[in-house]
């Protein structure tokens, strides 16, 4: 019986929390790190309006981290794709910590164009043609 492979694809629609931080490894790999709110609202059991912001941790790798880096600042709406991944390591007291992200593979920047003349094309690492991207 053959193994069956599993699926891990992640679409996230929100808003950004913060200006991206982009960083370089040491062999030059570009690096941004950001969080996207996805709000959640609803009508409780006496009709009360309800809301809840839940915080994604993204990262990306490359040149669409550039892109990240470069293009998004707090409060830009986006569409992410990319896959779940937990981290773990030691903390300074020798605790073990975990961190769940999503590691982008694609984004597509929905709002107006900004200053930089964005045009909220789709920016990706995957499937792309060199055409589709303006950088």
């Amino acid at each position: 019986m053959a193994q069956q492979q599993g699926l891990n694809r992640v679409m996230v629609l929100g808003y950004l929390g913060g200006t991206p931080e982009l960083k370089f490894t040491n062999n030059g790999k570009a690096v941004a790190r950001f969080s996207v709110g996805v709000n959640e609202k609803w009508k409780d059991s006496e009709g009360a309006p309800q809301e809840r912001v839940e915080w994604i941790r993204v990262v990306s790798f490359g040149r669409l981290a550039e892109i990240c880096g470069n293009y998004l600042a707090k409060g830009r709406h986006v569409f992410l794709e990319g896959k779940l991944q937990t981290r773990t390591w030691e903390d300074r007291e020798g605790q073990r910590r975990a961190s769940t992200e999503v590691i982008a593979t694609g984004l597509r920047i929905l709002d107006s164009p900004n200053k930089n003349g964005d045009s909220g094309r789709q920016h990706g690492t995957e499937d792309q043609s060199a055409e589709d991207t303006p950088f």
